[in-house]
């Protein structure tokens, strides 16, 4: 009996450890980001693994796919060999006839190599920069413009729910909101628009299935939690849906994108009261735009968790014996100047040493007490290299693309939507390795409401209203709202699922969001080459 109680009371201990430490992580704020920011850098092989993966599976449907013989007979200048009915401009009758649509690439400047000296295997140098890019873009957003964000929050002070629906969400989707800046503005293509789709599609399938498969236990949902972001996130596709079916874009129509993410604030400024209303009174648990609110005890587990002598020990002692390790570990890993020690830390940090020099010439740290004062150049200096390694971004994906001949919106879909998805899709898997599957998924689909209604409307507001007043935004591609409606279905067929599934994250449910991606993927791919129908004019090749 004794026995029988002793065991019972080292797995109380443990499992007493186990929340404490969860709940103090969250509590300590900075220092608990700063572990997740270290956490999802130690993971970049996976990432980098994930983001190839999918363009794999992009460039083997693509291969598969014979654009020469799918539909080209009823294009105009039918009769032509292949490689003029492939040029811009054709002539037919004595006029000039546009028989295929533009690629971004020549918004951009001159590659140093050919085309066929790419073909030949200098691609290969395209994609490890925009890998690196992808990388880069992780780094100045964790380490410099979140971090800015959260001291503005601090200044205005901002409560949790809106700081997240607003500024924090800014900082995730910095990569997607660029993106989309560049499509409007720069190349005029709809590589920002497919990639905010992509996006969203990722956000809900591939992460959900990663954290269902990867997160080491069954992790348990809210019903609550999900049916308010999964509803906002359908009406934010719907919308998305009527205002791009015919094409165009108008200044009312994206100055309503805007306005619903104004009502989508206050839903999670009023949340507690909202959910106390829908679950009748019952506890809340307050899970906002990815950010969870915690109520813990003073309490936190210090010593071995297998000995039954060692006691709770109070917050403070414990914070202050962590803090110092991990704050120095991460000044090496965020330094130029400081080697870390283990050689696979060595490795991380002599490829990420370019940026991390080049970053640090530019932008004070507000991380550091003498530098915290000047948060605001930090945030205004880290926007301008946001700006400029997503246009370098997008300028390395578009010529890949254009090397291996798919088209832009294509590319935007699948490689760029990956990339810049992978390090949310790191950060909902270590919440989800605490248990925290409702921050999980509130994470993938507070992004995408945030992309769709910001990341689409900003770009198209400033185009429609400040630059040409007036004017639209034409979507070149019309197989961009079937893609658009697959997201729709993609939601619908996620939510059902966790739902059949007893809301609850574990591998059957991985398996299953994953094989919907990978069938999203699939059909977008064969849309845009216009395997079921016509939809679009190929992409222009080079002769």
């Amino acid at each position: 009996m004794v026995a029988s109680r002793q065991v019972v009371y080292e797995g109380f201990v443990r499992i007493s450890k186990r929340a404490a430490d969860m709940e103090g992580q969250q509590r300590r704020g900075p220092s608990s980001r700063r572990y997740m920011r270290r956490k999802r850098r130690d993971m970049m092989h996976v990432q980098v693994c994930l983001v190839l993966g999918v363009l794999g599976i992009t460039w083997g449907v693509s291969a598969l796919t014979d654009v020469s013989r799918l539909h080209l007979e009823s294009f105009p200048g039918a009769s032509l060999d292949q490689s003029q009915r492939r040029k811009l401009l054709a002539v037919a009758n004595g006029t000039l006839e546009i028989n295929c649509t533009e690629p971004a690439i020549h918004q951009f400047p001159t590659d140093v190599f050919s085309n066929s000296q790419r073909r030949q295997g200098a691609v290969v140098l395209h994609i490890v920069a925009a890998m690196y890019m992808f990388y880069a873009l992780a780094i100045v957003c964790d380490d410099y413009f979140v971090v800015s964000l959260e001291k503005i929050c601090e200044k205005l002070s901002l409560t949790e729910d809106v700081a997240g629906a607003t500024f924090m969400a800014t900082g995730s989707s910095a990569p997607e909101l660029f993106a989309s800046i560049i499509g409007v503005f720069i190349t005029h293509s709809d590589v920002g628009v497919g990639t905010i789709v992509g996006s969203a599609v990722f956000n809900i399938l591939c992460i959900v299935g990663v954290c269902s498969l990867f997160a080491g236990q069954v992790v348990h949902l809210t019903k609550y939690a999900v049916f308010r972001d999964s509803f906002c996130y359908t009406l934010s596709v719907l919308a998305l849906m009527a205002f791009i079916y015919d094409g165009r874009i108008t200044w009312w129509e994206s100055l309503v994108l805007v306005f619903m993410y104004v009502g989508y604030i206050l839903v999670m400024k009023f949340n507690s009261s909202i959910q106390r209303f829908f679950t009748r009174g019952g506890s809340v648990k307050a899970i906002t735009n990815g950010n969870a609110a915690f109520n813990p005890d003073d309490y936190s587990f210090h010593g071995d968790g297998n000995d039954p002598t060692k006691r709770l020990l109070p917050e403070g002692p414990a914070n202050k014996m962590t803090s110092g390790e991990e704050g120095n570990h991460e000044q090496v890993l965020n330094s130029p100047f400081r080697v870390p020690g283990s050689p696979m830390e060595i490795f991380k940090w002599l490829v990420s040493w370019p940026i991390l020099f080049l970053l640090f010439l530019t932008l004070p740290d507000v991380n550091q007490p003498r530098w915290e004062k000047y948060y605001l150049v930090s945030f205004f200096g880290s926007t301008v290299w946001i700006a400029v390694f997503s246009y370098v971004m997008v300028w390395m994906v578009t010529v890949v693309g254009f090397t291996l001949g798919i088209p832009d919106v294509i590319m935007g879909i699948t490689f760029l939507a990956a990339g810049t998805s992978v390090p949310d899709c790191m950060a909902s898997l270590l919440v989800a390795r605490q248990g925290q599957g409702d921050m999980a998924v509130s994470n993938s689909l507070g992004s995408n409401v945030f992309d769709i209604l910001i990341g689409l409307g900003v770009p198209w507001s400033i185009q429609t209203l400040a630059v040409s007043m007036g004017s639209q935004v034409l979507i070149n591609s019309r197989g961009l709202f079937y893609s658009v409606v697959l997201l729709l279905g993609s939601v619908t067929l996620a939510v059902l699922g966790i739902h059949v599934n007893g809301w609850r994250l574990d591998t059957r449910l991985g398996v299953y969001v994953l094989l919907l991606y990978v069938i999203f993927l699939t059909i977008s791919i064969l849309i845009e080459y216009n395997v079921f129908t016509f939809i679009n004019l190929p992409m222009c090749l080079e002769g």
